[in-house]
């Protein structure tokens, strides 16, 4: 599932190819990808100037000249994408936004169709209940807002309430950065341990930032293109590799039913 970096870099690659250009027609192949699931989307749509997108969590933010907004979440195979009319549309196609000139769409696709179109309007804030965000969060905001749960510190984390954005990648690679066990009770976490998780939160999502997010199989950019920091992650994904840096192979548990990679080495058990 796209979290932060990859979010961030489709919306840093979409927005200067859609901003201040009008919808000129809307072609929605499944109703059900939008909430609410009876909104006349193509009418709300159809006509409109985007004024400007954005990210909160892990949805895209579009906001329209009227000051109605809606956001997409892309799920775990979604891809939004500006192609060329011209282009062949891929399957799975669910959404195609037609801009005015130059002939380009917006698509979104999405295979497993756990994404979708949510409208807000111009009352909703695309914020739900979701927590701050990671990357603007200090380390007192984290320490309490951990200090108010006993789960598993990689269960806190993927919680969208708790911090927003985080995901299955980040979580593992940020909690092998700052050197704590997947299990450890998120309230047992001390001030130093707290203040060493939030500086490797913001350094892991950083540098994903930078190499334009995590590519295993469907995350592409606006543009269509892969990332490249799976190149460079420490834990997720490497079961039975060397740690980088102690050598240790590296283990994976299943946590809440998610898949946890980390470093025995590194992130101690006898911490929990």
């Amino acid at each position: 599932m796209p979290e932060l970096p990859e979010v961030q870099t489709v919306v840093d690659t979409l927005r200067p190819k859609v901003l201040g250009r009008t919808i000129a027609r809307v072609r929605l192949t499944r109703q059900d990808i939008v909430t609410p699931t009876s909104f006349d989307l193509a009418s709300a749509l159809t006509g409109r100037v985007i004024a400007a997108t954005d990210r909160r969590g892990k949805r895209i933010v579009f906001s329209l000249d009227t000051g109605d907004r809606f956001y997409i979440h892309l799920g775990m195979t979604g891809r939004l994408t500006v192609q060329a009319a011209v282009e062949p549309a891929p399957p799975h196609t669910h959404l195609v936004l037609e801009l005015s000139q130059m002939g380009d769409q917006i698509r979104f696709t999405d295979p497993r169709r756990f994404g979708g179109v949510w409208w807000l309007g111009r009352a909703q804030s695309p914020d739900g209940d979701m927590g701050p965000e990671p990357l603007r969060t200090r380390p007192p905001q984290l320490a309490r807002r951990l200090a108010q749960t006993t789960r598993a510190i990689k269960n806190a984390l993927l919680d969208q309430k708790v911090l927003a954005g985080l995901g299955n990648i980040y979580v593992d690679e940020s909690l092998f950065a700052a050197g704590i066990h997947p299990l450890a009770p998120a309230n047992s976490l001390s001030s130093k341990q707290v203040g060493r998780l939030s500086r490797a939160i913001k350094s892991t999502l950083r540098r994903a930032l930078r190499h334009r997010g995590s590519t295993f199989r469907d995350y592409r950019d606006a543009d269509g293109a892969p990332g490249a920091f799976q190149k460079l992650h420490r834990v997720y994904d490497r079961e039975g590799q060397p740690c980088r840096k102690c050598r240790t192979p590296i283990q994976r548990i299943v946590l809440g039913s998610r898949s946890t990679h980390f470093c025995p080495g590194c992130q101690p058990r006898s911490q929990v």
